[in-house]
Parts: C-alpha cells; sequence; structure tokens
C-alpha cells in the first residue's frame, strides 16, 4: 500500500446508496479526543492503537478520546480557565454544549490514558493519580456508574479547561452508521502525572514524534484515518508542547466533512481542504482487504492508495 490511510471495506456500497438517494444519514453524536503532548528532545504525542478485533478501524492508531456522556452537560462542572461562553464561541456552539464537550475530553483522557487534567485550585494540577482508589474511579467512570461532576466533587477538584487547547473539528462522513462531530483538542502531560494503557478498546500505546509518525503513515507502516494523520501533519511543525498550544487559538474550527459525488462513472470522495485523502471509487469494481485490513482492489481508483 502506498499509505496507511484506512477505509472500511463497506464504504463504497453506503456511497453509492448515499448517493441514488437510497441512505438517509445518521445524526452524528458530539465527541471529544485530545492529543496529548509531552517534550522529549521536541514534542511527541501519546497514540492509541485500536485492537485489530475491533470492527470499525482494527488496528489503526488514534488518540483517547470517545463519545459525551449526556450527563456532562445535565449541570454545572467544577471548573476553571476560560468560561463556558468563551469555549461556546470557539466551538462553535452552545454553552451547554461546551462544557459537555469540554467535560469528554478531560474525561476521555482519563479514562483511556490514565491522565487527569484537574486539580485542587485553579492553578494546580493533581499529581500522581495511579493507585487502587483511582482506578476505582477511573472505572467507575467507564461503566458510567459515576458522573465526571460527582467524580470531581467527590475529589475536590476543579477541571482545568486551561490546559486544553482547541485544535480541529471533523465530522463523520453522512454514509457511515455510526458518526461522531468530533473535536480535537492539544494538551500536555501534567508534571508528576505519567500515561497508563488503560483502554480496553486498544492493544498498544505509545509516544511518538508526529513527523516520525506521518513518515511511517506515508510509508504504509502506520494505519490511520484521515483526520487522525491530519492532526499529526499540523503538531509537526512546532518544535515544543507549549508551541503547539500557543498555536491553538488560531486554529480553525470550521467542520470537516468529507463529501461525495457521482463523476464519469465513479463515485469521488472528498475531504474539503485535505486533498491527499480523495478516492475514487469505481461503480463496478470490485473491493477487497488484505490480510492487515486495509482496503484495496479495483473498486478504489486513483488518488492515494488505501
Amino acid at each position: 500500500m502506498a499509505n496507511g490511510q484506512w477505509y472500511p471495506p463497506e464504504w463504497p456500497d453506503r456511497i453509492r446508496a448515499l448517493a441514488s438517494g437510497e441512505l438517509t444519514p445518521a445524526t452524528p453524536r458530539r465527541a471529544a479526543t485530545v492529543m496529548l503532548l509531552r517534550d522529549d528532545g521536541g514534542p511527541a504525542v501519546h497514540m492509541l492503537r485500536r485492537r485489530a478485533s475491533m470492527a470499525f478501524a482494527g488496528g489503526a492508531y488514534a488518540y483517547p478520546g470517545g463519545g459525551v456522556d449526556p450527563r456532562d452537560d445535565d449541570r454545572l462542572v467544577r471548573w476553571a480557565g476560560p468560561t463556558r461562553a468563551e469555549w461556546a464561541a470557539r466551538l462553535g456552539v452552545d454553552e451547554a454544549s461546551a462544557q459537555a464537550i469540554v467535560c469528554a475530553a478531560v474525561r476521555e483522557t482519563y479514562e483511556e490514558a490514565g491522565v487527569l487534567l484537574a486539580g485542587p485550585t485553579a492553578d494546580s494540577v493533581v499529581g500522581d493519580v495511579t493507585g487502587d482508589d483511582w482506578d476505582a474511579d477511573r472505572v467507575a467512570l467507564v461503566d458510567r456508574d459515576l458522573s465526571f461532576a460527582e467524580f470531581l466533587d467527590r475529589r475536590g477538584l476543579v477541571l482545568r479547561s486551561d490546559l486544553l487547547g482547541a485544535w480541529g473539528r471533523w465530522i463523520t462522513p453522512e454514509f457511515e452508521p455510526r458518526r461522531y462531530d468530533t473535536w480535537f483538542f492539544v494538551a500536555a502531560l501534567p508534571d508528576g502525572q505519567r500515561t497508563l494503557r488503560t483502554s480496553l478498546e486498544a492493544d498498544r500505546t505509545v509516544w511518538i514524534r508526529p513527523a516520525e509518525a506521518a513518515a511511517r503513515y506515508d510509508a504504509g507502516e502506520l494505519m490511520m484515518m484521515p483526520p487522525t494523520i491530519a492532526m499529526l501533519r499540523r503538531l509537526a511543525a512546532y518544535d515544543s508542547a507549549a508551541e503547539a498550544l500557543a498555536a491553538a487559538p488560531s486554529c480553525d474550527m470550521t467542520p470537516v466533512l468529507a463529501e461525495a459525488r457521482l463523476e464519469d462513472g465513479q463515485v469521488v470522495l472528498t475531504w474539503p481542504g485535505h486533498d491527499e485523502f480523495t478516492k475514487r471509487i469505481g461503480i463496478k469494481g470490485a473491493v477487497r482487504s488484505t490480510p492487515d485490513g486495509v482496503v484495496a482492489g479495483d473498486g478504489w481508483d486513483g488518488g492515494p492508495a488505501a
């Protein structure tokens, strides 16, 4: 394969169904993901490899993240940093949704990486969060037996929204059955904390330089979905975690949504502003999966090979 670009094998049929009006798009669910950064002679980003057994994007590399818990916006949480109104303006949503998205970013980072962006005061961050009692709370959050607001109250902590920088927003294509409206954030690994492999959906975690990860994607060694590699390419421009965070306010938060159209007997799949992901899908072409799960075959014509 020419690179590690991942596409599900069922996409051609679903794209054709959407183009013909046979498919009604699902409503996307709000989600958040966080690119954790640390400096090690230059910035490195924390990535998870999804288990090969996963039905969607098995074997692909991603960042800690997930969907909004409905309770993330049903009550005010203990909060520090930019106001909810400021976050609403930055994220392009209402204040309740802004709280939910930021909460999801912090909560999912704790659930999937064991890193907690919160502290006992508005200008401090909790230190070591390992141990049986912390793990019990984390499991309760994962199982939804405990809301994030309840967790913060129990621990006497405030969410440090100022430790996050909004980096981008991507929406799952309309032809996907499970869709997410995902906000991407950057954050530096807090002093005294370390990442843990806590996600049940991941079989490997790595700290890797963005430029190295992108080069290995280009060589077909690491598999990623378009938003993941797009974020990496932007991160590679910065020499430290602090520089990346400082650049966050200037990042364009216009949602990126894939578009599919019929053209010359093919379905053309594009992501506005990201020409490298363009795909041409033959109407009558066959699609097959290679042993490593990457889609290939006569059904995918032109554009970057999968």
